[in-house]
């Protein structure tokens, strides 16, 4: 299927984005360039205008109550809910729809399955590679809030999508993106806990989705398709491709050879070298696998954090410590002393300010400073025996 966007890269950007092409052997990148630098500012608009503009709108409370860190985190969540969509959107209508692409199915066509192109997987990645261009740069200058976790998934996803544009495995585009079925559960999920719906029955169902579709696209369905472009870089490395073969005579083999214009014709536009470095195959399966390994780990974690929403028996609200999903704001503990510093400062304070008068109400003029145990647990220091008030104890409680 063609690029459907209607506009070409503008000269300018194709020349300046020629360079990084050249450089890394990413030949359809220039053609994709301004979709690229799209997707960037759109995402980058949406967390600087759209998301403030629509929280303070309809979540005015909740929205302007957050402290920094926290709403850094509201507005990553609000364009990762809109990308999800967006691209998940994106990659169904490629798998379905794309007539091309499903004769690229065929066992036999494996060579087409990592070399081949097509100008709407250009788009579809294009998209896929401005968002994690701007989750690499959310993540690295805000590692403190999101964690390294969460770093390496960007490195990990820029990486892949970039060795894209060789084109290398752009059959495998869509199926991989379809990892971001579960994303908007996954946003949802975080919202109810900003907006006092823990435990609520909008947050029990969207978790049931949740973890179905995390479980079925990001673990079964992710370490299958692993397994299946596993076995298609392998046959490539075993027929001997990672030595640069040229083949000349595409054109009578492939009606249309070469023609981005035309919808077969574009499949082999880039085929005429076929080269597959060791290097590559390594960077994108570990690239890969570091996806995989991740999102297993992440599924045991939520399964904790969603069950601490919920009582007993099928949650765990109350019986232990709440696990979270995404490492989470540490509050500032005061610090309420130790019970011999109190005591010592009350014996200075009454050293200074001797009383010769009897009582008023009854007490000794002597202040007595002893400890104190409250029926609610808590610990603490009492003194009596003053006379500078009515109140004849003055206690110090401890946490």
């Amino acid at each position: 299927m063609l690029d459907p966007n209607p506009i070409q890269a503008p000269v300018a950007v194709r020349s300046a984005f020629q360079y990084i092409a050249d450089l890394c052997a990413l030949p359809t990148l220039p053609l994709h360039a301004h979709e690229v630098l799209f997707a960037l500012g759109l995402y980058t608009f949406i967390a600087n205008v759209v998301s403030p503009l629509i929280s303070n709108r309809f979540c005015p409370q909740t929205y302007q109550k957050l402290n920094r860190r926290t709403r850094i985190s509201w507005d990553v969540h609000v364009v990762s809910f809109v990308q999800s969509c967006l691209i998940n959107t994106l990659s169904l209508y490629v798998i379905f729809f794309d007539e091309e692409r499903k004769t690229w199915r065929d066992p036999n066509n494996w060579e087409k399955r990592i070399w081949g192109y097509d100008g709407m997987t250009g788009l579809l990645q294009s998209f896929a590679l401005g968002y994690f261009l701007w989750d690499l740069y959310m993540c690295a200058r805000y590692v403190k809030v999101f964690g390294v976790g969460m770093l390496a998934h960007a490195v990990s996803a820029v990486t892949v999508f970039s060795f894209g544009f060789r084109p290398f495995v752009y059959y495998y585009c869509p199926v991989f993106l379809l990892y971001e079925l579960s994303s908007p559960f996954l946003n949802i999920h975080w919202f109810c806990d900003k907006l006092d719906l823990t435990g609520s029955i909008y947050q029990a169902v969207n978790g049931a989705f949740l973890t179905t579709t995390f479980f079925c696209c990001r673990i079964l369905w992710g370490n299958y398709s692993s397994y299946l472009v596993f076995k298609d870089v392998y046959r490539a490395i075993n027929e001997g491709y990672t030595v640069p073969k040229k083949f000349m005579d595409l054109a009578a083999e492939f009606p249309h050879h070469g023609d981005l214009s035309h919808p077969v014709g574009q499949t082999t536009a880039f085929m005429e070298l076929r080269y597959l470095p060791l290097w590559l195959g390594a960077a994108y399966l570990a690239s890969n696998i570091t996806l995989n390994l991740l999102n297993v780990f992440w599924f045991s974690k939520m399964i904790q954090t969603i069950r601490t929403r919920f009582p007993p028996p099928y949650g765990t609200k109350g019986l232990g410590k709440e696990v979270h999903y995404h490492p989470q704001e540490k509050k500032p503990i005061k610090k309420q002393g130790s019970v011999r510093a109190a005591r010592e400062k009350a014996e200075a304070i009454m050293e200074t300010h001797p009383e010769q008068a009897p009582a008023a109400d009854g007490y000794s003029n002597e202040p007595t400073v002893q400890r104190a145990l409250y029926n609610d647990g808590h610990k603490g220091v009492e003194v009596t025996g003053s006379t500078t008030s009515q109140r004849a104890t003055r206690s110090r409680r401890r946490g």
